[in-house]
């Protein structure tokens, strides 16, 4: 029986190309695309596929959160991250958001074929240049993501999340579209992020979350300026 996968990236050309990559592969069915991290939450609800090949940066809510919240929705799901990236910020908020792989984009059709099939027997599987990248940093001992003393840790993974969207610029209206929440929820989110972090407006906390890793390049700021 063949393994279910549900692609996501928000670009169809790569979407296109995995599929076509995947059509050598008679073990391994294409059931869906989703070219948000919104879309794949709600089509892996309804399609449960076995294995979810996932961008990881896409606008909105991006791959690392998607993860998250479908691992909530559907525990037996395995997610199979592909990034252009492999800072050891991405490799690790990967992994903790429950993804089982980690691939880059540049790796080989079979590399990709291998780590799927790692998943799909109940493995784990890192790119060689990620897991070396790794294991050096670790060696060196400068591996810090998200640490215990910073002051992300005392934010909820909800509250990454929407700290993320306000510091690339998205009112509390568009993030309530993106993550499926109410308005004033999101500015309840605000003002509490914002409180713990001891900040007081937009431009302190796009500072602070491109300095953590939150984000990768500033976004105009927000014109709401309060939550």
């Amino acid at each position: 029986m063949a393994h279910t996968i549900l692609l996501v990236d928000d670009h169809k050309i790569m979407r296109d190309g995995l599929r076509a990559i995947l059509q050598h592969a008679p073990e391994f069915v294409v059931v869906g695309e989703a070219d948000s991290g919104t879309e794949a939450v709600r089509l892996a609800k309804s399609l449960r596929p076995e294995i979810v090949l996932m961008d990881i940066g896409m606008p909105g809510m991006n791959g690392i959160e998607a993860t998250a919240e479908i691992l909530r929705h559907f525990p037996e799901a395995k997610v199979v991250i592909l990034s252009m990236y492999d800072d050891e910020h991405s490799v690790v908020s990967a992994i903790r958001s429950g993804a089982r792989a980690f691939v880059l984009k540049k790796a080989s059709d079979s590399d990709l074929l291998d780590a799927l099939r790692t998943v799909a027997k109940g493995g784990s599987y890192l790119s060689p240049q990620v897991s070396d990248k790794l294991l050096h940093c670790i060696q060196r001992g400068d591996l810090e993501t998200k640490a215990p003393g910073s002051p992300l840790s005392t934010l909820s993974p909800r509250e990454l999340q929407v700290m993320r969207l306000v510091a690339e610029g998205k009112t509390s209206k568009e993030i309530a579209a993106m993550l499926d929440l109410g308005l004033q929820t999101v500015r309840s989110y605000r003002k509490t992020m914002m409180k713990k972090l001891g900040v007081t407006n937009v431009a302190e906390l796009t500072t602070m979350a491109l300095a953590a890793g939150l984000t990768r390049f500033p976004a105009p700021q927000n014109p709401e300026g309060a939550p």
